[in-house]
């Protein structure tokens, strides 16, 4: 069975994001889902002088083992003035000390939402250009706009957006397979 690990860019215990990285895994078939918390791997901000003075942390240690064993990531990013938010850019930045292909050449969806119209649009730009340098074999990318109107009771409700993730969906599990 194919090993697929999600993970939305918050620490919030409320995330809109790990809300429709849920339903979004609810509508994999076939595959083990390996959930993701940040709030898991709590970790010291990425310093080389912290690097160089304590080493890796145990915790990058037991999340890069975990990415040894995916198949594929379904990545959900909350937007913070424009960007990631800081947990999961740090998280990134520890993850890259240890294997500078963080994404192991996987497949990746790449999704985002946000209360505001654009639905977490920039940072989806800012990763899709990124992440393929840090190995992401991005299938597709998926922004649900204001997600408080289009996404009610644990699922999309807007036809449009639901067929379109659902579309994205099956692509992805299409090359994963």
């Amino acid at each position: 069975m194919k090993k697929i690990i999600t993970i939305a860019g918050s620490n919030s215990q409320k995330s809109i994001n790990k809300s429709l990285l849920a339903y979004t895994a609810s509508l994999l078939e076939n595959v083990e889902n390996i959930p993701i918390d940040l709030n898991d791997y709590v970790l010291p901000f990425y310093g080389v002088d912290f690097e160089n003075e304590n080493g890796i942390p145990t915790a990058v240690k037991r999340l890069d083992e975990l990415f040894d064993t995916a198949d594929g990531f379904i990545v959900s990013l909350a937007e913070h003035n424009g960007s990631y938010a800081a947990v999961f850019k740090n998280t990134i930045d520890w993850l890259s000390r240890v294997n500078m292909k963080v994404w192991r050449e996987k497949p990746m969806l790449l999704m985002a939402t946000s209360p505001g119209g654009r639905g977490g649009a920039t940072v989806l730009q800012s990763a899709s250009a990124y992440f393929p340098f840090m190995g992401a074999s991005i299938t597709d990318t998926f922004s649900l706009p204001s997600f408080y109107d289009n996404f009610n009771d644990g699922k999309i409700n807007d036809e449009s957006l639901k067929g379109d993730i659902l579309s994205k969906i099956n692509k992805f599990q299409a090359i994963i397979n």
